[in-house]
């Protein structure tokens, strides 16, 4: 004999109507429906899980004068790493002119110079030191 709370229950799952928004199945409020059976969908295969852990304090006080311009062109295909040189030009006290052009104190850890070359980002960039400081307007 056929169980009649499972007869139910396939009955009721082929009548409910499955809601997507961007992709993710969600409920008639529009609340994401998470189940515990279905794998999740992050991508896990040949993922790099490489982070860059150095991380270099800076020898540089808040008041220093800003006589260095450093000039990088990162392609985009290293990515993680330019954001990685960004946030230490940050600490470092540098100011974002553009993008790709800062301007702070001089003259960069020797470490993290090497550093730099050690994760293949030392050749693309370059650093000008100016005869006057930098004073931002």
């Amino acid at each position: 004999m056929v169980d009649m709370c499972s007869l139910w229950y396939h009955l009721y799952m082929s009548f409910k109507k499955r809601f997507y928004y961007k992709g993710i199945e969600v409920n008639s409020f529009g609340i994401p429906v998470f189940s515990n059976d279905k794998k999740s969908c992050v991508k896990t295969k040949n993922r790099k899980r490489n982070f860059y852990y150095i991380t270099f304090s800076s020898p540089f006080k808040e008041n220093d004068s800003k006589n260095l311009i450093v000039m990088y062109d990162i392609p985009h295909n290293q990515r993680k790493e330019r954001d990685w040189f960004r946030r230490h030009l940050v600490k470092f006290g540098y100011i974002m002119i553009q993008k790709s052009v800062w301007v702070g104190p001089s003259p960069l850890p020797k470490s993290f110079l090497d550093y730099l070359k050690e994760i293949k980002i030392g050749e693309n960039f370059k650093t000008f030191k100016l005869a006057k400081s930098y004073i931002k307007k």
